[in-house]
């Protein structure tokens, strides 16, 4: 007869704890509502006649909770718990029958009135454990309902409990939700993000919302973001003057949360569906020209504040005027909408495709230099190649396209950037069409030929984690490089002496070799080319060494472990130009 093995035992044991926890989280959440309605009757009582009795009913339902919350993982309701447990501490000293003087009163009263605040932080958490325990079930069963679908909002309130609860309540309807508890931090957070809607607290302190509308209003790129104002008075003058200064709508304190919910979703769907009426192509559904306008220009603010590359693409079919006098033009408009979708298909999703008319598009390709935009450019080139366009009634269309790339530096407005993409295209389509080329170069081979691909810069990853090796070659093989590694600084020594690389990142400590001593003897002893690759140093440690020492040594950036994989790449696109 078999016996089950100690892994299934195992399985089996871990399933059952599951089950276990689930079914107590749903029974402490279910208590709990009774627990706080218990301590609003206390708190009624003590406010108005108050006996020992009644405070120590308080302490024991606080303490309760402070020890069971956190065994069924209501890590934030044990804290609330722990807090309250401090404030009716002192209710211990008291014997049951004893009668509490007029001493007493100033203690109690405090106790009360931290008590009423905390009772009210305790329900926005019952709420949203109610919803919390239902999305799990609903997840459990393959059922996802969101109502957010990603979009990005920005809640700007002064009230920390109210902040925290709208925050988790709306990523759990779906939202990307990031939240500001004054002026100055949520004009921060607008310059770094692209919002789909505001919600503002009027009556913060020490600047009042109102101090937000003129900011927003002057901004370009932000007068258009939906905002909703949240305010504690119900007056008729502040509400026109909300509405008048640029506000869609204006929610009076309280409000339940179903409705606000059902105000934002109503206000990001009509938006979304006004964005698609303005900024798509109504023939192929890429983006038009009106949208490039206005996107462009967050784009390269983007760039600025974080230094990378960022390359745009003119494209035109070669030959299109043929294609429609021969077929016609509803072939055409065929046509026109195959390449759409190849572009969309096959470019990167943080790709942004245009339509700027006729048989031209525009790829602007954000984190990309030129010859990385055309090597992918020249791979969908080849997929052209390889495949009809569109097939109509039973016939094929083949077609080729001519590009020119561009990468955009400080000095070129945008005009320039498009300008120097438009020629480069031209000088394509002058000599022989089918092909891509990158601005103010002489020539480039068609598609697939070997002439069409540049250097890449070459990536030595240095460090004796495999674990930590394989997420900084996966974070960074979007890039156009060609990547090696190396487990130890011998290794890496002997690699980079042969010459060929551009950059390594190298982990200070590791055996055979430390990243130091690394540098120092290839400072006795160059790389056989001569020139020394640019480095990262990564450590766990902190800085050690000066950076000025570590600098004459070769070191141009160091981070410390943990790092921020995006702080990482940028370093990299950096050093790499």
């Amino acid at each position: 007869m078999n016996q089950p093995s100690s892994r299934g035992h195992g399985a089996d044991a871990e399933g059952r704890d599951k089950r276990l926890l689930k079914q107590g989280r749903r029974l402490f959440i279910k208590e709990l509502a009774h627990q706080i309605a218990q301590m609003d009757d206390l708190l009624v009582i003590i406010a108005s006649s108050p006996e020992a009795k009644d405070l120590q009913d308080m302490y024991r339902i606080v303490h309760m909770l402070k020890g069971s919350a956190p065994m069924f993982q209501f890590g934030r309701i044990g804290k609330i718990a722990e807090e309250l447990v401090r404030v009716w501490e002192w209710t211990q000293s008291l014997h049951p029958s004893a009668a509490l003087t007029a001493d007493f009163t100033p203690l109690v009263n405090e106790s009360v009135t931290h008590t009423s605040q905390y009772i009210r932080h305790l329900l926005m958490e019952h709420d949203v454990s109610v919803i919390e325990l239902e999305v799990d079930e609903q997840k459990e069963n393959g059922i996802v309902q969101t109502m957010g679908g990603k979009r990005r909002l920005l809640i700007i309130d002064d009230d920390d409990v109210l902040r925290t609860y709208l925050v988790r309540r709306l990523e759990l309807d779906g939202y990307k939700v990031d939240e500001a508890s004054d002026v100055p931090s949520a004009k921060l957070l607008l310059r770094q993000q692209a919002y789909d809607l505001i919600t503002l607290d009027l009556m913060m302190y020490p600047q009042s919302g109102y101090e937000l509308f003129d900011f927003l209003k002057e901004d370009p790129t932000l007068k258009w973001v939906p905002l909703i104002v949240l305010s504690g008075r119900d007056d008729l003058s502040d509400k026109v003057r909300c509405f008048h200064l640029g506000a869609d709508d204006y929610v009076t304190k309280p409000f339940q949360y179903e409705e606000l919910a059902a105000r934002i979703y109503g206000i990001v769907k009509r938006t979304k569906n006004f964005e698609e009426l303005a900024f798509r192509d109504p023939l192929t559904a890429v983006f038009n020209r009106r949208y490039f306008d206005h996107q462009i220009q967050l784009e390269l603010e983007r760039v600025q504040r974080y230094p990378s590359a960022i390359s745009l693409a003119f494209i035109d079919i070669d030959n299109f005027k043929r294609i429609n006098d021969r077929h016609g033009h509803h072939t055409g408009d065929l046509v026109l909408q195959g390449l759409a979708h190849l572009l969309q298909t096959r470019m990167r999703s943080t790709d942004l495709v245009f339509r700027f008319g006729g048989e031209e598009f525009v790829v602007v390709m954000p984190g990309t230099g030129a010859e990385a935009a055309a090597e992918s450019l020249r791979a969908l080139l080849g997929m052209a190649h390889l495949q009809p366009i569109v097939s109509d009634e039973g016939e094929d269309y083949w077609i080729t396209f001519s590009a020119g790339v561009s990468a955009w530096h400080p000095d070129l407005s945008i005009d320039e950037w498009i300008l120097k993409a438009d020629q480069a295209m031209y000088r394509a389509k002058q000599d022989g069409k089918d092909r891509i080329y990158i601005e103010e170069e002489t020539e480039a081979a068609p598609a697939g030929s070997e002439g069409s691909l540049r250097h890449r810069p070459k990536l030595l990853v240095v460090d004796d984690d495999k674990i930590l090796r394989a997420i900084v070659v996966s974070g960074l093989q979007h890039l156009s490089l060609d990547i090696e590694e190396a487990a130890d600084g011998e290794a890496a020594y002997e690699r980079i002496r042969e010459g060929g690389i551009d950059l390594c990142i190298l982990d200070g400590i590791m055996p055979k070799m430390s990243g130091i001593e690394l540098l120092e003897r290839l400072n006795a002893e160059p790389p056989v080319s001569g020139t020394m690759c640019k480095v990262i140093m990564l450590s766990g440690r902190k800085k050690e060494e000066s950076m000025d020492t570590l600098q004459k040594l070769g070191v141009h950036e160091y981070m410390t472990k943990p790092f921020s994989m995006v702080e990482l790449e940028m370093n990299v696109k950096r050093l790499l130009g």
